[in-house]
C-alpha cells in the first residue's frame, strides 16, 4: 500500500482518543468519590479484575496502585471461578474493569462478591450495564467511537479506563499524604530508591578500610597508605581524633608542581585543612550533591564531634547507582 497515509492514520487515531479522555473530566462525580473513600476505608487489599483487553488495563492499575501506597492485586475473573475466588476476603475492595459493564465471568462473580459483603467498584463504558448497577460506585469511561476505523478493537475505550485508573490512584496517593520516600520503599531497586533510601553509612569505607594519618606523617607515610586503601585521597587527624585536613592525589600533583622538598614536608605543610565533609547517617545523594558542588571526587564522613567514621569517592557512587 504504497499510497497509505499513515501519519493522517496516527493523527486521526489520537485525536479520537485524546477527545476520548476529555470527555472524562465532564464525569468525575460523587461517584469519584465515593469510589475513593471506599478505598481509603479499605482494611484488607484492593482487588482488580478484568477480562481480555479489560484484564491488561487492570493489571497496569493493580501495579500502580500497589507502588503508590494502596496494597492491590490482580485476580482474573475466569480464574475467580476456578479457586481464586479464596484470594478475596470480606476486608478486601474490589475493581471491576469491563466497558460492556456485562462480561459474563465479571457478572458470575457478583452474587459471591455480595455474598461476602465485598463493595464493588466497576470502571465501565455502560452505566446501565449489570456491573454498573450492582456497584457501589460506577466510573463512566465510555466512548462514542473507538480509535478503531472498524469501532470494533478496544482501542480509545481502553484509554479512557487507563485514564480513569490513574486519576483513581493519583487522587489516593494525594490523600494519603503519600511521600517520595513512601515510592521509594515500593522500588527499592530503581534509581529513585537507591537515592532516597541509600546512605553514606550504607557504602562508605569505614574502620580499617578508612585512609588515616598523622600531621607528623611524611609524604611517603601518607602515598602508601592512599595506595593501600585505594581511594585517591588520606584523612589527617590530631592526637583527639578529629579530622584536621585531607591530602589527595590533586594535592600530591600540586605539590611536585612546585618543586618542594618531598623529602622533608610532613602532611601539615601539604594538606587541605578544613576540607568539605559530611556527617554519617545522611543520604549518600546529598553526600553526591556537596562533591559535585565543591568539585570534588571524594570526602570523609564525619560524626557530631568531627571525628572521621568513614570516606568515601565517586566511584563508591556510581557502584552505588546513586549516579
Amino acid at each position: 500500500m504504497p499510497d497509505f497515509d499513515f501519519i493522517a492514520s496516527a493523527q486521526r487515531s489520537i485525536r479520537l482518543e485524546r477527545d476520548a479522555v476529555d470527555s472524562l473530566l465532564a464525569r468525575l462525580d460523587e461517584h469519584f468519590v465515593n469510589a475513593c473513600q471506599a478505598l481509603l476505608q479499605c482494611k484488607g487489599r484492593i482487588v482488580v479484575t478484568g477480562m481480555g483487553k479489560s484484564g491488561h488495563i487492570g493489571k497496569k492499575l493493580a501495579a500502580t496502585l500497589a507502588s503508590t501506597g494502596s496494597p492491590a492485586f490482580f485476580v482474573h475473573p475466569g480464574e475467580a471461578s476456578h479457586g481464586d475466588m479464596g484470594m478475596i476476603t470480606r476486608d478486601d475492595v474490589v475493581i471491576a474493569l469491563s466497558n460492556s459493564g456485562n462480561t459474563a465471568e465479571v457478572v458470575t462473580l457478583l452474587p459471591l462478591l455480595k455474598r461476602l459483603g465485598v463493595p464493588l467498584i466497576s470502571i465501565t463504558g455502560n452505566p446501565e450495564s449489570i456491573m454498573a448497577r450492582s456497584a457501589l460506585a460506577n466510573l463512566h469511561t465510555g466512548v462514542e467511537q473507538e480509535a478503531c476505523p472498524l469501532n470494533l478493537a478496544p482501542t480509545s475505550s481502553t484509554t479512557t479506563a487507563l485514564v480513569m485508573g490513574d486519576a483513581l490512584a493519583i487522587a489516593l496517593l494525594e490523600a494519603r499524604g503519600f511521600s517520595a520516600e513512601d515510592f521509594a520503599f515500593s522500588h527499592p531497586g530503581g534509581t529513585l530508591g537507591r537515592r532516597l533510601l541509600l546512605l553514606v553509612d550504607d557504602i562508605m569505607h569505614s574502620a580499617e578500610r578508612m585512609p588515616l594519618v598523622s600531621p607528623e606523617s611524611s609524604l611517603r607515610d601518607a602515598l602508601l597508605e592512599m595506595t593501600r586503601k585505594g581511594l585517591g585521597l588520606t584523612g589527617v587527624v590530631d592526637s583527639n581524633g578529629l579530622l584536621a585536613g585531607i591530602f589527595t592525589d590533586g594535592d600530591l600533583r600540586r605539590t611536585l608542581d612546585l618543586g618542594a622538598d618531598i623529602h622533608s614536608l610532613t602532611m601539615a605543610r601539604l594538606m587541605t585543612p578544613r576540607c568539605k565533609t559530611v556527617r554519617d547517617g545522611i543520604l549518600a545523594a546529598e553526600a553526591l550533591k556537596v562533591m559535585e558542588d565543591s568539585k570534588i571526587n571524594g570526602l570523609f564522613v564525619v560524626d557530631a564531634e568531627g571525628r572521621p567514621v568513614g570516606a568515601l569517592n565517586m566511584h563508591d557512587l556510581l557502584r552505588a547507582g546513586v549516579v
